[in-house]
């Protein structure tokens, strides 16, 4: 694992920051594969991100959009990552809908969504069932609180070791998540971390040793690049 840390100036900065580097991850991985393959994050932080995204003129075809997580609500629900990243970008671009990977949220039974986006994400790869594939990009934030995606602290989905797609829980509201394992598979994984409030938690976050279950984001250790971009009010320590 290579881990870069960045500190930038202030939020824009950060967000041009990112942008440069998803640029340069999505033109490599398609010189190397002819595809790009692309995990979003939710909340405010990376909006921007996607909005100059959507500015950018890309070979969408080969470019697929996952996400690392996903509130249990419909796409078009104000909570939604997906309806979120289609607003700000997806909506934008000529992307084929083939192309677009939303986890899905309209079953009974979040357990069962999960079993079928895992099936959905094998298929896409080519994978058997036990085996992790290797995302280009995945995208991820951190909360006050030191959770990422949705593996939140002392909750049962930091255990998941066998699985590419889990429930998450957050204040019994479930949720869709990656698994550990699976973002550490990834080439590289990108940390867009903005804010005051975030210091404490990347305090123990980034301590030499700490609690994995209070601080998930400790989990997030992929055998590619790990990259922490802070803005000064995060990463002022």
């Amino acid at each position: 694992m290579q881990t870069i840390v960045e500190v930038l100036p202030d939020k824009s900065a950060l967000i041009e920051r990112s942008l440069e580097i998803v640029l340069t991850k999505i033109e490599a991985a398609i010189a190397q594969r002819d595809i790009a393959t692309i995990a979003l994050a939710g909340g405010s932080t990376p909006k921007p991100l996607y909005e100059k995204l959507a500015e950018q003129d890309l070979p969408w075809k080969k470019i697929h959009v996952f996400w690392g997580d996903e509130r249990y609500v419909p796409a078009d629900h104000p909570d939604s990552n997906e309806g979120m990243a289609r607003r700000a970008w997806l909506d934008q671009v000529p992307l084929p809908a083939a192309n677009i990977h939303p986890m899905p949220t309209d079953a009974s039974d979040p357990a069962a969504a999960a079993a079928q986006h895992e099936a959905e994400v094998q298929a896409f790869f080519t994978i058997s069932t036990g085996t992790f594939p290797a995302f280009d990009i995945i995208l991820l934030g951190i909360g006050d609180d030191g959770h990422t995606a949705s593996l939140f602290p002392h909750t049962d989905a930091l255990q998941v070791r066998d699985r590419l797609i889990t429930v998450g829980n957050k204040d019994g509201q479930p949720r869709l998540t990656f698994t550990a394992p699976l973002i550490n598979q990834a080439h590289a994984v990108l940390f867009l971390v903005a804010g005051a409030s975030k210091r404490p938690a990347l305090n123990h976050i980034f301590a030499p040793e700490d609690d994995d279950t209070l601080y998930p984001a400790r989990l997030i250790q992929p055998q590619g690049e790990l990259w922490w971009l802070l803005d000064e009010a995060a990463g002022e320590e």
